[in-house]
């Protein structure tokens, strides 16, 4: 018993509190070693669960895992107890992730990251449940993302309910591809997405439903620190939808310089039975047939300059430089 008391405290500690994870500085990558996943059998491990598996409990030095070209069936999940992990395609065309569970978000996921301090690059996340047309439109997870300092470059997240799960922490999204109908971005995530390409379903899959719904962000509180920031990305698809809902009481979603095409329905946004004093919806200098805010909701804000430059900085997610100290990406 004393020794599971102590594994516990030692997990709360490593957990609990923030950290970064350490760099090798003589590797290219900056980590301090690769392992390699190939479905053929030529790298370390076959399936991409296995290689996380391998990693030792509470590592602190960043690790690089290489996934090469397949299409991996598997439900992969990283541990809140191994953090410091890169996880790096061989594109996202070429590297998916894939599987078909539904119904329970806190199940279905295909791809779930619990820690702090987690990078990904180059990948698809799928949950192919929806995009069958014979199965109804319910919740099937491609990805949720739990822990704070989590980045993911050129990865691309594919569903139609619920596809990415922002769930809480802050996240940098750059040049990724997020597909869905239905509250396709959501959760309480304090996260920037930019350069990112946003695309709508829900005229595809889902043609018995009249409209499909973006970003369904679950801010709860005026001391909550997160939202949503969508900063120069492409918004389009097929279909009708609103830009967002409130998931939550004081649901945050900022739309700054990008383009949005003529999917997006006139009121743009739908309070869901919230006080709408209390979010905080806001489109700025977009382009676009979709961009035309003459029919918007009257409640969406207007942000002064200095106001809406505080959610654009990159502050708003990294105020003590977390994003420099990740592993090297490009």
């Amino acid at each position: 018993m004393k020794t599971l008391a102590f594994v516990f405290i030692l997990s709360f500690a490593l957990c609990g509190q923030a950290f970064d994870c350490q760099l090798n500085l003589k590797d290219p990558y900056k980590v301090e070693y690769t392992i390699t996943v190939d479905q053929n059998g030529k790298g370390n491990f076959k399936t991409i669960q296995n290689a996380i598996d391998s990693i030792p409990t509470f590592n602190k030095m960043w690790i690089r895992i290489s996934i090469l070209t397949g299409r991996y069936l598997e439900q992969v999940t990283i541990p809140e107890s191994k953090p410091c992990i890169f996880l790096e395609g061989a594109g996202s065309s070429s590297t998916t992730i894939e599987w078909d569970a539904h119904a329970g978000t806190d199940t279905s996921a295909t791809f779930t990251s619990y820690p702090e301090n987690f990078v990904a690059k180059g990948i698809t996340f799928k949950n192919s449940y929806n995009l069958r047309a014979k199965n109804p439109v319910i919740p099937a997870v491609a990805a949720r993302i739990y822990g704070d300092k989590s980045a993911l470059y050129h990865c691309a997240f594919v569903g139609l309910q619920d596809t990415l799960w922002d769930t809480q922490g802050r996240h940098y999204y750059h040049k990724c591809y997020i597909e869905g109908g239905v509250d396709f971005i959501w959760g309480a995530g304090q996260s920037i997405f930019e350069n990112c390409v946003i695309n709508l379903n829900i005229g595809t899959y889902a043609q018995d439903r009249p409209a499909g719904v973006i970003a369904a962000q679950g801010r709860n509180s005026s001391s909550d620190p997160s939202g949503f920031v969508f900063k120069t990305c492409i918004f389009g698809g097929v279909g009708k939808a609103n830009i967002g809902r409130a998931y939550g009481y004081y649901s945050r979603v900022i739309i700054h310089k990008s383009n949005l095409t003529d999917f997006v329905l006139p009121e743009g946004w739908d309070a869901w039975n919230k006080e709408t004093e209390r979010l905080t919806f806001v489109e700025a200098d977009n382009v676009g047939p979709g961009a035309n805010t003459d029919g918007r909701v009257k409640w969406i804000k207007k942000l002064s300059y200095e106001s809406l430059k505080y959610f654009l900085d990159i502050s708003f997610i990294d105020n003590e430089g977390w994003l420099a100290k990740l592993p090297n990406v490009f």
